[in-house]
């Protein structure tokens, strides 16, 4: 799930503020040489939806299958030619990867050289595995490569590309793990079927517990970094702000011209994952979890847009 619109305003500003959240928290471990501030990741692997994805949405399916990212104006503000990103430049994980002195990350399906990482997110990924939503009577119609499918495309690429215990140990430990944004398309399946707010509240504890077993697995596997994004701001998505039109009073928040009860709802799966991510960082205290606060960045634009470039608010 992405913004339309002026996207690399929000990319931007996002991936700096967490760029330099994740600069010092790898700054006082003391790692030294190569990447960024002073921080060294020799690689970075990335999990989620298309957010970051670099491509593995359009190589998993067929060459005519008809998706707007095949044209322009998808890639025309960096690449000149559509890339594969659901962004008309660069995504969020093509800045970090610029920000530690990394070459932009590859997708996973495209094979290749994965001496600096992979990119394992997919357009339309959700947390949840596609059987979770048939057996309530919704068909996920995106993709079915959720984050547990990433996991297993990772896993077997370890083996590739570690050839002993030391070596995997040395790659675990030496790499950032992007785990998400995930689980904003688990909450889309539902809201775009009008489900009510009950029905997507008792959604959130499973997705939240579901990227919480990918990061132990990741921490179990020897990763020692890992940032993990919350929602943004849902409320703002202009597909939302389109087909949800209300005339109440207070429906809208003032200051962002967003919808409140959208926002309140991905400020509760926020919550508990910060509250889960708090529990990890408790079992592995040897681990840094970071949590990357994409809903305040973006609303931070969604409130003073001039400072960023911009001239309109969504209405």
């Amino acid at each position: 799930m992405a913004f339309a619109g002026d996207a690399w305003i929000v990319v931007v500003a996002v991936a700096v503020a967490v760029f330099v959240g994740v600069a010092a928290a790898g700054a006082g471990e003391g790692r030294g040489g190569g990447g960024g501030a002073g921080v060294c990741f020799e690689r970075i692997f990335s999990f989620g939806d298309s957010l970051t994805d670099t491509g593995n949405f359009l190589l998993s399916v067929p060459e005519d299958f008809p998706d707007p990212a095949r044209s322009l104006p998808y890639g025309q503000t960096f690449f000149g030619r559509p890339s594969g990103r659901y962004s008309d430049g660069r995504n969020l994980l093509d800045f970090f990867a610029e920000a530690f002195g990394l070459p932009f990350v590859p997708p996973y399906l495209g094979g290749g050289d994965f001496r600096h990482g992979a990119n394992f997110a997919v357009g339309g990924a959700t947390a949840l595995n596609g059987s979770f939503f048939r057996d309530r009577g919704v068909e996920p119609t995106w993709t079915p490569n959720s984050l547990d499918e990433q996991m297993q495309w990772f896993k077997k690429l370890l083996l590739t590309i570690s050839s002993s215990e030391s070596e995997r140990s040395d790659i675990m430990s030496k790499s950032l793990f992007l785990v998400g944004e995930v689980g904003g398309n688990d909450y889309n399946h539902l809201i775009v079927r009008g489900k009510s707010l009950d029905e997507l509240n008792e959604l959130v504890p499973k997705v939240v517990g579901t990227i919480s077993s990918a990061i132990t697995d990741l921490i179990y596997l020897g990763a020692k970094k890992l940032l993990v994004p919350g929602n943004f701001p849902i409320g703002c998505v202009p597909l939302y702000l389109a087909i949800f039109p209300n005339q109440k009073e207070d429906y809208y928040d003032e200051k962002t011209g967003c919808i409140k009860w959208l926002n309140e709802f991905t400020e509760y799966h926020n919550r508990l994952l910060q509250e889960e991510l708090e529990k990890l960082r408790n079992l592995h205290p040897d681990v840094s979890i970071i949590y990357a606060d994409y809903y305040g960045a973006a609303l931070n634009i969604f409130r003073a847009p001039l400072q960023f470039g911009e001239s309109y608010l969504p209405s």
